[in-house]
């Protein structure tokens, strides 16, 4: 980014104390003076999603380096975000965090964190780019309105009235400064549905069985073109896991409108269909015939293996040359194709997502600039955005983030040229 020599006038607003927020500041702070930049923050607290992720140790990004791929990782924003990520993508993430000290590590399944294992640590990173060099931060301070005037944005806040030059609005689902923004602007928004939850359901399978995962699953949403493959982890109040957690965000406008009252059939062997799970018992059978049908295992949890018999069949003892052809046939199709109510939906750990907010249509994403109202800029959740768990919701917002810092850049600089 260009210079900007700061002349005191050229006064930027970011409305939302998140990621996409700060690291937006952050990115300004490089190339302007930093007192000209001021954080609005409703809460108390700043960073507080960054604080709670992946469990307090922050799921920073994820191991997916091609912007093709990593796209497929949004169910909302998909094409938006194929020419940002081109421009700012994991690897750039990465990068500026080791610059500030900050080591990531990648995990087994992509995701990537710091490698002290503490969320603190990036929001440490985040305060000392920003607030320790000068960023002014106002907490308990929400933006009650705002409007353009006289070449200016004049925002009036719990804390008095402020002017700015151009504005960033980062404010997440708050559906609250969505009507603000509303009334201030003809944007439009896409209502909020829940996305990334469990799926609650009162199966007599998984009673007993809280904590039991099983390593990879296929699971279809009937009456829908909705499946995914991957972990599930049984809960005390159902499913859970990778596999749940994709079908929740892919489906989440569907489901919303099924009042989470669905159901979904599951593969617990999904290299198998039906024919190859009873070609395998009759080949157990064939072999072993005087072993009971619990001591043989298609490698699935024990426990698991266990109830899904007793829920087949009424009992594990019987001896497999016992068996009839049609308790077996019960079993391939236990094994493959397993049907399963849900009667409900609970958040996933404290980590809540939603599906929808402002309209992308009027969003230029080469800088995160709406296309109606020039210097005012978005990034994060409150655009209609979203992923699936393990780090691409972070990703977007450190995206955005630098773009429209960026995008406030060149704007700023365009306007003291003309001034």
């Amino acid at each position: 980014m260009a210079e900007i020599k700061a002349d005191g006038q050229r006064q930027v607003a970011i409305i939302g104390g998140g990621a996409a927020g700060f690291f937006c500041a952050a990115m300004l702070a490089e190339t302007i003076d930093a007192h000209n930049i001021t954080i609005f923050e409703r809460a108390e607290n700043v960073l507080q999603k960054v604080k709670i992720s992946g469990g307090g140790r922050c799921n920073v990004t994820h191991a997916c380096f091609d912007p093709k791929e990593l796209v497929k990782n949004y169910p909302r924003g998909t094409k938006e975000l194929l020419g940002p990520f081109y421009t700012f993508d994991t690897s750039n993430t990465t990068e500026w965090f080791n610059k500030q000290g900050v080591s990531i590590k990648t995990e087994s399944d992509g995701r990537m964190f710091p490698i002290s294992d503490s969320s603190q640590t990036i929001i440490d990173c985040l305060w000392k780019a920003t607030v320790l060099k000068g960023v002014a931060l106002k907490t308990r301070c929400g933006v009650k309105q705002f409007n353009f005037a006289h070449n200016r944005w004049f925002i009036s806040t719990d804390k008095g009235e402020f002017e700015a030059d151009a504005i960033m609005v980062a404010t997440g689902s708050s559906q609250q400064f969505w009507n603000i923004l509303g009334h201030a602007t003809n944007h439009s928004f896409v209502a909020p549905v829940p996305s990334l939850f469990t799926f609650n359901t009162q199966a007599n399978l998984f009673q007993n069985l809280s904590g039991v995962a099983i390593q990879n699953a296929e699971v279809k949403i009937n009456n829908s073109k909705l499946v995914s493959t991957g972990p599930v982890l049984i809960t005390h109040w159902g499913l859970s896991g990778p596999a749940i957690l994709k079908l929740s965000a892919w489906g989440a406008r569907w489901l919303n409108e099924k009042d989470y009252q669905f159901s979904i059939t599951v593969n617990w062997k999904p290299t198998w269909n039906k024919h190859q799970a009873f070609d395998w018992l009759m080949d157990v059978k064939k072999h072993h015939p005087k072993k009971k049908l619990a001591t043989i295992n298609p490698e699935l949890p024990t426990r698991f293996w266990h109830s899904l018999i007793i829920n087949t069949l009424g009992n594990e003892e019987r001896l497999l040359a016992d068996l009839p052809h049609l308790l077996y046939e019960k079993i391939a199709t236990a094994l493959t194709a397993y049907p399963i109510e849900i009667t409900g939906k609970s958040t996933f750990k404290d980590e809540f997502v939603t599906a929808g907010g402002l309209a992308l249509q009027k969003i230029d994403f080469k800088n995160f600039q709406s296309k109606l109202h020039p210097g005012l800029f978005f990034g994060g959740e409150v655009l209609n955005i979203d992923a699936i768990t393990g780090g691409f919701n972070f990703q977007a917002a450190w995206t955005s983030g630098f773009l429209a810092a960026k995008g406030i850049e060149q704007f700023l600089i365009k306007k003291h040229t003309s001034a």
